[in-house]
């Protein structure tokens, strides 16, 4: 009995049917509602037909413009909300809110990979140093009469803290510097992007001192000599005052990551 030839066109013909070792394709998956809710709104937000402060549809037309079911833009709701695009309000007065901008979440990205071991505290002690390096020289440029002054007020409170032996005040002092000084930039991109790594690192310099470690010495005084540089727009020193006090930092915060990462894993 003869065997009938298959077609040249059928997918019996194709390599991957009689090649194992060729490449397969998983079957396309077909979107949720809720996943082109979401993407319908940000790009509303990209185009700037939706600002921060403006308030979505009722629910009930909302859905109905978008032909889909009051569950699935629930859902869709919920899952911006969580993203900090919208706030979800109840009440007479309640619905949907386009909100700012929240700086937060980066924080929250950045903790959860490095709990996750996505990135080490090795890279975003590498990655502060060269933020940093641009800060500063930014911070030569454009920083006005009042960043240097908020900066300078700054300096005084640690000096404060200092002497009455609060170091685990202290420790928030050096946040807000960090804060004013990114602040001076006028550039919120870098803005948050110190921000985010700094609240992580800051939670290492709190565990350091809460146990008793030593307080960085002369801190004020290489505050001081890094705000007259700044002061006068002298980016070469004033960056390399900065390298170096970080790259001491972050030597003390070594043993401390370290012991954070085995109580992580054996928890």
């Amino acid at each position: 009995m003869k065997s009938t030839p298959r077609p040249s066109g059928s997918f019996d013909a194709l390599p991957s049917a009689i090649d194992p070792a060729a490449p397969t394709f998983e079957p396309i998956q077909v979107r949720r509602a809720f996943e082109e809710i979401c993407d319908r709104i940000r790009a509303r937000i990209a185009a700037g037909l939706l600002k921060p402060g403006d308030k979505l549809p009722p629910e009930r037309e909302l859905a109905q413009q978008l032909g889909v079911g009051r569950n699935a833009l629930r859902e869709a709701l919920r899952s911006l909300e969580i993203a900090g695009i919208v706030r979800l309000q109840k009440g007479a007065k309640g619905g949907a809110f386009i909100r700012e901008g929240d700086a937060g979440r980066m924080d929250e990205v950045m903790r959860d990979m490095l709990s996750l071991g996505s990135i080490s505290v090795a890279e975003l002690t590498e990655s502060r140093i060269h933020i940093q390096d641009l800060v500063v020289r930014l911070a030569c440029e454009r920083a006005t009469a009042a960043d240097l002054d908020a900066l300078d007020a700054n300096i005084e409170r640690t000096q404060r803290m200092t002497v009455d032996g609060r170091y685990v005040d202290r420790v928030e002092c050096s946040r807000e510097f960090y804060r004013l000084l990114a602040a001076a930039t006028h550039n919120q991109v870098l803005a948050m992007m110190v921000h985010a790594i700094t609240e992580i690192l800051m939670q290492f310099v709190y565990v350091r001192v809460s146990a008793g470690g030593k307080p960085q010495p002369r801190l004020v005084e290489k505050r001081r000599a890094f705000l007259a540089a700044l002061r006068e727009r002298d980016a070469e020193t004033a960056t390399r005052l900065m390298r170096m006090h970080l790259v001491s930092v972050h030597k003390l915060l070594e043993p401390v990551s370290a012991d954070s990462k085995v109580r992580a894993a054996a928890a």
